[in-house]
């Protein structure tokens, strides 16, 4: 018999239309099918509520992170911002290459660049402008990021501007020098006024 092989003797099993007993774990089904209940399985109502809710906040912008549509970081040079947006991009599909970067060519530990990238406030070209910035205006990376976490409503040009180092300045052309550079070293196009 098919139910004896699995170790279950059909007189031990209610029958379909027999009436649940408190505290049994057995439900009949209309089908006449017999299946076994869960009592600990949260209500169906429950689950379907927390999904419609979990897929309502993500809806209503409940990612964390910058889509780099609107990364807007306002460095007063649209060729920057663009290579800003664009290593968001580079930095999401290479996260290991973009650390060994700001480790090797801005002085930056690789641990200080990975706890950053996992900062909701951070995307990989704040990162990225903090550090080459506070490089060309000779501060550590550290003090360039308490600058921005302290005052950025008016974008990475009036941080840089408070650092003698705003767009048209000797430090501002070596930025834009090191940006290149960067780009050459990943071997990634440089990003065109198109996109």
């Amino acid at each position: 018999m098919a139910l004896e092989s699995f170790g279950r003797h059909p007189a031990l099993l209610p029958k379909p239309c027999q009436a649940r007993q408190p505290g049994s774990s057995v439900r009949p089904m209309h089908s006449g099918a017999i299946v076994r209940h869960n009592a600990a399985m949260p209500n169906k109502r429950i689950c379907r509520n927390l999904l419609i809710g979990l897929l309502l906040a993500v809806a209503a912008g409940g990612s964390l992170a910058q889509s780099p549509g609107e990364y807007s970081p306002r460095s007063g040079d649209a060729w920057i911002d663009r290579h800003l947006t664009d290593i968001n991009a580079y930095a999401e599909r290479y996260p290991a290459s973009f650390a060994d970067e700001m480790a090797r060519y801005y002085a930056v530990p690789r641990g200080y660049v990975e706890a950053m990238m996992k900062q909701p406030d951070w995307t990989a070209g704040d990162i990225y402008m903090a550090c080459a910035l506070a490089k060309v205006a000779g501060q550590p990376c550290r003090a360039v990021v308490r600058e921005w976490s302290r005052d950025h409503a008016e974008g990475w040009q009036s941080v840089a501007e408070r650092l003698e180092a705003g767009p048209g300045s000797a430090p501002y052309r070596r930025l834009r020098q090191g940006l290149t550079e960067t780009y050459a070293r990943w071997s990634r196009p440089q990003p065109s006024a198109r996109d």
